[in-house]
């Protein structure tokens, strides 16, 4: 998070540590969140507002009073952080808005959306999620999930398919839905499911479909389970072309799958430039077409 601890922040205020926490106290302003460690972290905007005030009004409650009333800057994901931290929906949502006035939904997600719920994630994948974190993570599920109803039409005659084998309420999860609302906003019909689906019935769902893409995302599936998937769709959608978003399937450097990069917007970029070409040369079977050979020769 874009943050500065609490002897940095006095120093900009010129005043001591024990003065800006009993001013947070008492004000409830500046409002810092928890680094991982338990450290007050301070919003740099928050602070330069407040330096500016307190130059102008030589008074605390005042400058305090005056830095709220004008705001604190630009929306960001340093303050969208502290709104999640403090389980305040009515903030975090007034953020989002904020943002869409200055920057795309795209870019909200990237800059805004996503950063903002990671502060709150563990980097251990043994540790549970904290309740801040399941806040953040629903409150951006139910925000993309509302923009996703709101998407333009579609324009263009391509379809994804995307698999996110991401664990429940997982960060991966998260950008398996940022990846499909914006693949969607660019006009591609879409749809999102799980591994779990048996691939014996997905044949209902494919041919509603017939995706010219198949895209994997999440790290929780097996080999195996993702070639039974491949080898299902292809089945019904032979030319539907295979790539791999966030490093769901291992490189090996000899692969069909196209791989999408970390983030969603680069990824639909490159996702509609690959649709618009025309098919490529066959190269050498990496690990899911030799799993896909597998279930076909099963069958």
């Amino acid at each position: 998070m874009s943050g500065i601890r609490t002897n940095a922040a006095a120093v900009m205020l010129g005043v001591s540590p024990n003065t800006l926490r009993s001013w947070e106290r008492r004000y409830g302003f500046p409002s810092p969140h928890r680094s991982p460690g338990g450290h007050r972290q301070y919003s740099l905007n928050e602070i330069e507002a407040l330096k500016q005030t307190l130059a102008e009004t030589h008074n605390v409650s005042s400058a305090i009073s005056l830095a709220r009333e004008r705001g604190e800057g630009p929306s960001s994901s340093g303050r969208l952080a502290v709104a999640f931290g403090a389980f305040d929906e009515e903030r975090a949502n007034r953020l989002l808005e904020e943002s869409l006035a200055l920057r795309s939904v795209e870019r909200t997600i990237e800059e805004l959306l996503l950063p903002g719920v990671s502060e709150h994630a563990t980097l251990n994948p043994d540790e549970r999620p904290s309740p801040e974190y399941e806040f953040a993570w629903r409150h951006a599920t139910g925000w993309m999930s509302a923009l996703k109803r709101l998407s333009p039409p579609v324009g263009r005659s391509n379809a994804a398919l995307i698999f996110d084998a991401s664990t429940p309420t997982g960060f991966d999860a998260l950008h398996s839905q940022a990846l499909e609302l914006i693949v969607r906003r660019a006009g591609v019909r879409t749809l999102l499911l799980t591994p779990a689906i048996e691939p014996t019935r997905l044949g209902r769902a494919v041919r509603a479909l017939m995706p010219d893409a198949l895209v994997l995302s999440g790290s929780n599936a097996s080999l195996d389970t993702i070639g039974r998937l491949v080898y299902a769709v292809r089945s019904l959608a032979q030319g539907a072309t295979v790539f791999d978003y966030r490093s769901a399937v291992p490189d090996t450097g000899a692969s069909t799958v196209c791989r999408l990069g970390d983030m969603p917007v680069a990824a639909r970029d490159l996702l509609l430039a690959r649709l618009d070409m025309a098919p490529a040369a066959p190269v050498a079977a990496g690990p899911v077409e030799l799993a896909a050979r597998a279930v076909a020769l099963e069958a």
